[in-house]
């Protein structure tokens, strides 16, 4: 089977990079839209609207991002042999840790949707920076391979 992953190894590169590029701007899209929406009167007309953006935004865009980032992460692991260097455990790490919070921006907006807002605007904006900072961690990793 590794001769096989082997040839289509650039594929599987081009794709996974792909389908990062859209989730990582899924991610940095949410937040700023939760802002805005926070802004919003709850039950308005315009609430409405962010609403729905929020919710196209998660199921066109970002589920079907993180899966193939996951599909195409994982059989280009098993086929360089990742799983044994150093590098690529901090990456697996770092990519869990994107996940979930993927995860909690997809529970926050179920909470913005059922009118709930726990966290100011300003909160909303620091978190946006979460996966760019974890972005960068990973090209570090995977291009520099320091370990």
């Amino acid at each position: 089977m590794q001769d096989i992953l082997g040839m289509t190894y650039y594929w599987l590169k081009a794709g996974h990079l792909i389908f990062v590029i859209f989730w990582m701007a899924g991610l940095f899209m949410l937040p700023r839209f939760f802002v805005y929406h926070q802004e919003s009167a709850p039950g308005s007309v315009e609430d409405a609207a962010w609403i729905e953006r929020e919710r196209r935004l998660l199921k066109i865009i970002l589920m079907p991002s993180i899966v193939v980032v996951w599909v195409l992460g994982l059989l280009l692991a098993f086929t360089v042999d990742a799983w044994s260097q150093g590098w690529f455990h901090a990456k697996l790490l770092l990519v869990l840790a994107l996940s979930g919070y993927h995860g909690w921006m997809a529970a926050y907006a179920k909470k913005l949707a059922r009118g709930e807002r726990p966290l100011e605007g300003r909160k909303l904006r620091l978190l946006n920076e979460v996966p760019g900072i974890a972005v960068a961690l990973i090209v570090v990793l995977v291009i520099v391979r320091p370990f």
